[in-house]
């Protein structure tokens, strides 16, 4: 089989990329083994949306084959080290984000290593790829992946390969390591606390159904109202935001047997409970809302939020640590990582028919 035929293996197609002249196989390389120009090669590795599927499936073999990375930052040093780790992260103003990252930068500061960021504007795949190429070329020895993987396409799979990588949100490919808490406990602490304070039932506010976290949240919520003998309301749809949280809270202040809710992000949470004041219901007296994450304004709103905490320097330092021992030792197994959450409760949550403590 010739070395110019895209998925061709074997030494002598290694050799013809430039392996057997010493020198590391270039983007002119993987254009001629797949057919296509280096402009196409180029398109195709920041995640283009217009590249045909065809096409990227044969430049995707070929970068496979040849086992090409453009890491233009680490050759430049003599040492061979960028003192570098990447984040892919989705552009947003949610402050659950924006911890984990001041976290993960604090931590990676303390060992010795600058952050380079890659946002992406959509969970959409090929951003995904385009954002971990980006990171990819500017020499990071690894990268911590704080997205959730909806879709683990091929080229996720190579890139997650060739740089270690780990998430923390609960996603995986075959070579990440996995830093996350357990969702289905946020909500099974959020649930219990409600249904312990003698309310019927709890209805919830939900993230985006493509969130693992909001999947889990949600999973765990039906899990602890079905083994507690609790009738499971419809979910109500969020995302994330306060004005999602809003659109939500005016369906619930027009349910008379509605007593609590359990929230699946501070924020959501802070609509719920605006909206729930306009219908003219009271927190708690009338309903109970837990929100999740802790986040500072939490403590500061009135009534002060019930919520389940989330660790997120903890995290950040822990995704760290297991990033640096991956760079250390690619070849060793992926070993995940949990951190704990915990119930903070304040004085947006009260008895049925009771008042918050003081």
């Amino acid at each position: 089989m010739s070395a110019e035929t895209p998925g061709a293996g074997g030494p002598a197609a290694r050799r013809t990329a430039g392996d057997g002249d010493g020198r590391q196989p270039g983007m002119t390389d993987v254009a001629r083994l797949a057919g296509v120009s280096a402009q196409t090669v180029s398109r195709t590795l920041a995640g283009h949306p217009h590249v045909q599927r065809k096409t990227r499936a044969k430049v995707l073999a070929a970068v496979e084959q040849l086992g090409y990375r453009k890491n233009n930052a680490a050759r430049t040093l003599s040492s061979g080290r960028s003192r570098t780790i990447g984040v892919v992260t989705l552009q947003t103003t949610f402050s659950s984000r924006t911890n984990l990252t001041f976290g993960i930068e604090t931590a990676a500061g303390g060992a010795g290593y600058a952050v380079s960021t890659a946002t992406t504007a959509s969970l959409d795949t090929a951003a995904i790829e385009g954002a971990l190429s980006r990171l990819a070329e500017q020499g990071v020895e690894g990268v911590i992946l704080s997205v959730p993987l909806v879709h683990v396409s091929p080229r996720i799979e190579q890139l997650t390969r060739s740089v270690p990588t780990v998430t923390v949100d609960g996603s995986r490919t075959t070579a990440t390591e996995v830093v996350a808490v357990d969702q289905t406990l946020v909500a099974r602490l959020a649930t219990r606390h409600l249904i312990d304070l003698g309310h019927e039932t709890v209805w919830h506010v939900s993230g985006p159904e493509e969130w693992l976290d909001a999947a889990g949240r949600r999973a765990g919520w039906r899990a602890t109202l079905e083994s507690a003998g609790r009738p499971v309301p419809p979910v109500l749809e969020g995302d994330w935001t306060p004005a999602s949280g809003y659109r939500n809270g005016l369906i619930l202040g027009n349910i008379p047997d509605a007593t609590a809710v359990f929230a699946a992000s501070d924020e959501m949470a802070f609509g719920v409970i605006r909206a729930l004041h306009e219908r003219g219901r009271r927190v708690p007296e009338d309903i109970s809302v837990v929100g999740v994450d802790d986040i500072a304004l939490a403590e500061y709103c009135s009534p002060s939020l019930t919520t389940v905490a989330q660790p997120f320097d903890e995290m950040g330092a822990l995704a760290v640590a297991h990033l640096m021992r991956h760079i250390a030792d690619p070849a060793a197994a992926p070993e995940p990582a949990s951190v704990e959450p915990a119930l903070i409760v304040r004085a947006s949550t009260a008895p049925l028919g009771g008042r918050a403590r003081p």
